[in-house]
């Protein structure tokens, strides 16, 4: 990449414009006149991009953007790239300046214990160790190859082998329950699962080898299983009658074909993995993204806005990149983007505060301090979590000087849900004390559907605390308001209007791209709808206000409302249910289910434990509701579609005949009651 050893402390963002100024003969007044030359002629932004970060390619592309509608937009046909073709490159420089590629902890190691360490060489001999493996297991370009691991190295090493041979990766987390995970895997039909024995997380153990048992018989696809010795005690499960291969086997070669192995040279937009994004109704949509569209996405917006660089061209201590995230989570793919600018990936796996219990099954107190000793141990440079993460810090009132040596974190960076004013002057304040009075909050939002981000970060730009800075190189963004007008200073639809190269390929198994099409584009006819309220300020700003649509946010994961309602509504008792999440800029997640039970049950303390027991077991703990309340009805349309929407606007504060049209209605005398509900629910 060009200049970032000469120039180390200089942001990211001005390297690119001076070379565009050197090489293009381009120069810009302003950041805005930037972005809108980068939206306006997306043949020389995105080429500006691929010369920049010297992305390599054995064929010539014909044209940066071959057709240009949405969905269905062509990028640099011809090119052949792999993304451990971006990650490898780095591997002897890094190793010769002492950078390591990836350095971890997890809840035990971090009380005493060395981290682990992974060498850039290291990280390649295990890639290629282990894609020699999946290739004699049959494993060809297109297979899926799926994963139901931890936040731990392992995942990033089965992550980059997969790929690298052109298979399509797909993680789960395991704190997901196993009808989460189905529903996701089944609809991809992996040939190989990567699993772990357990997890570490609150301070207590968790086996998970029952539900590895239960995924590999209800998949009948996977001919071959990998189980990670996460706990250290897979030897001892032999006699499960699982049969399976020990990853650690699987990673150890070292032989010439392993030192000779090269990733494959692929077409731009070969699927590189499938993640998953909920709607309100149907099974998880399973996004397939390309190589090229992720790698170049990436690079513009880990280096530009993220204001990373390479550990071996950045500074005394070398780059060092953390994101706190599941493997569940988009941010998990996001952490690995570090590697492919050669920046040291920090990665901890477990609880990052909140409540954990002891062996006893004893409650302990919140320990919101974790994470930030982590970084102070990682030395890292970038701190990124979920907004609700800075959150939960400020409310817990924590002192980040008795949090060990954290001057060298420069950037704290944010995203899932809103950042409030009020936690960003906490982190502000926090770290001036600590000597870092010109902290940089680097707030994004994006997300799952293309991989990336739509606002972020310019180190040269004004902080305003509660506003992210501008929107992102690339990327068309506006506001629309009902008329599907751009708007300034108010708030509207987020969309995007043409577009960027790490936009969804396709859903799995969509016919007709049907489901995407009703994803993205229902709204407006070519134009990418994305699910958020936003706001763009006169300056550049942008604030986003929460979802507009009824989608489940909880601390930056996004689950279904279809797939809560098979939970809840799988219990004999509840005839009916709607959930609907009340995040909004900057608030608490707060999360109410309305169930219909039926005659005769109450909705005592058993019950509501038998609710929350189900969404947490065929769900995750994270989409427990805060609470739960019976009702006599769920507000319905005419057809027969639950009102979560209209029922979510109310209960923001909009006025009821603004949110509902009561003759599109089957049951409009219910809503007497979700009015009143609003109403108790107004000052709090």
């Amino acid at each position: 990449m060009a200049s970032q050893s000469t120039a180390p402390f200089i942001p990211q963002i001005r390297l690119y414009q001076n070379w565009l100024q050197q090489r293009r003969g381009l120069s810009f007044d302003s950041y805005d006149d930037l972005w809108r030359w980068s939206i306006t002629d997306l043949d020389a932004f995105w080429q500006s991009i691929w010369d920049y970060f010297e992305l390599r390619s054995p064929t010539p592309h014909s044209a940066v953007l071959a057709t240009s509608h949405m969905p269905g937009a062509t990028w640099f046909a011809g090119a052949q790239v792999n993304y451990v073709n971006q990650v490898f490159r780095h591997v002897d420089a890094a190793h010769a300046a002492g950078c390591a590629a990836v350095i971890s902890h997890n809840e035990k190691t971090l009380a005493g214990a060395d981290p682990r360490t992974l060498s850039w060489p290291e990280l390649r001999r295990q890639v290629a160790s282990l894609a020699l493996h999946l290739r004699a297991q049959g494993v060809v370009p297109g297979d899926r190859v799926a994963a139901y691991l931890p936040n731990i190295p392992e995942a990033l090493v089965a992550f980059l082998a997969t790929v690298s041979i052109g298979a399509v990766w797909s993680v789960c987390a395991p704190d997901m329950g196993s009808n989460a995970v189905l529903d996701r895997f089944k609809q991809i039909e992996p040939k190989i699962l990567i699993a772990c024995d357990g997890v570490t997380y609150g301070g207590r153990e968790q086996d998970r080898l029952a539900v590895v048992a239960e995924l590999r018989k209800a998949l009948p696809t996977v001919q071959h299983l990998l189980v990670v010795d996460n706990l250290g005690g897979l030897a001892a499960s032999a006699g499960r009658n699982m049969p399976f291969t020990n990853f650690a086997s699987a990673v150890a070669r070292d032989d010439d074909a392993c030192g000779s192995f090269e990733p494959l040279w692929l077409p731009f937009d070969h699927p590189l993995w499938i993640v998953y994004s909920s709607g309100t109704t149907g099974l998880p949509k399973p996004i397939v993204h390309g190589h090229g569209g992720a790698v170049i996405v990436a690079l513009a917006l880990i280096s530009l806005h993220n204001d990373l660089g390479s550990s071996y061209a950045s500074n005394s201590i070398g780059e060092r990149y953390h994101w706190y995230s599941s493997t569940g989570w988009i941010m998990w793919n996001a952490q690995g983007y570090g590697l492919l600018l050669g920046t040291t990936c920090c990665l901890f796996d477990g609880n990052p505060g909140g409540e954990t219990v002891d062996a006893a099954g004893n409650k302990q107190t919140p320990d919101w301090t974790t994470l930030w000793r982590f970084a102070s141990d990682m030395r890292v440079t970038f701190f990124g979590a979920g907004a609700a993460f800075f959150a939960s810090c400020m409310k817990a009132q924590i002192n980040l000087a008795a949090c060990g040596d954290l001057s060298h974190v420069r950037a704290l960076g944010t995203t899932g849900s809103p950042l409030s004013e009020e936690a960003q002057a906490w982190g502000t304040a926090q770290m001036a004390l600590l000597g870092r009075p010109d902290i940089w909050w680097c707030n994004m939002s994006g997300g799952t559907d293309f991989a990336g981000a739509f606002i972020g970060g310019n180190r040269e730009l004004p902080l305003v605390p509660g506003e992210m800075q501008c929107r992102l190189l690339g990327c068309a963004v506006e506001a629309w308001d009902e008329q599907g007008q751009a708007v300034i200073d108010a708030v509207g639809e987020l969309v995007c209007t043409r577009p960027i190269p790490s936009m969804p390929l396709y859903f799995w198994g969509d016919a007709g791209n049907q489901r995407y099409l009703s994803s993205y584009f229902d709204m407006y006819a070519g134009v990418w709808r994305h699910g958020d309220w936003l706001k763009i300020g006169a300056n550049g700003g942008c604030i986003i206000y929460g979802r507009s649509d009824a989608t489940i946010n909880r601390h930056g994961l996004r689950m279904g409302t279809s797939e809560l309602y098979r939970a809840v509504e799988a219990l004999p008792e509840v005839l009916d249910s709607m959930v609907v999440d009340l995040e909004y800029l900057g608030r608490d997640s707060y999360m109410p289910l309305f169930v219909v039970l039926r005659e005769g049950v109450l909705l005592d303390d058993a019950m509501r434990g038998k609710l929350n027991n189900a969404i947490r077991y065929a769900l995750s703990p994270r989409f427990v509701p805060n609470a739960v309340f019976q009702v006599a009805e769920v507000p319905r349309t005419l057809s027969g579609k639950k009102q979560e929407l209209p029922i979510k606007k109310l209960l923001l504060g909009q006025p009821l005949d603004k949110v509902v049209n009561r003759e599109a209605m089957a049951n409009p005398g219910c809503l007497d009651w979700y009015v009143q509900f609003a109403k108790s629910r107004a000052n709090v």
